[in-house]
């Protein structure tokens, strides 16, 4: 797995890409927490994921129940399609809010 965060003003997009398994699961649970931990909305880039499994899964649902938690926007972004078979599987398709683009996040950070 291979990650950047990018801090934008009123929220941070993490961009991913690979796999992201047992052996990344921790950075990735990391990397979302200590973003939620400034205050700030994420958005995670999933366009370049090439595999996850239910420990990044559990990353993503800590990700969201923390952000739930302290009242932030918290999306998925440009979701790959073994990613978005996995999140269908499991359902949390229907619990996060997924995007197309950065302009629809925006739009629903300023509602």
């Amino acid at each position: 797995m291979k990650s950047n965060l990018r801090y934008e003003i009123n929220y941070d997009v993490l961009d991913l890409s690979g796999e992201i398994d047992l052996h990344h699961s921790p950075e990735l649970r990391k990397k979302i927490l200590g973003s939620l931990k400034n205050k700030k909305s994420l958005l995670i880039n999933m366009q370049e994921v090439s595999y996850i499994d239910s420990s990044g899964i559990a990353s993503l649902v800590e990700g969201f129940q923390t952000a739930k938690e302290n009242k932030l926007s918290y999306g998925l972004l440009r979701i790959s399609e073994p990613a978005m078979q996995v999140l269908t599987l499991t359902r949390l398709d229907k619990v996060f809010s997924l995007y197309d683009s950065i302009d629809q996040f925006q739009s629903q950070l300023q509602a």
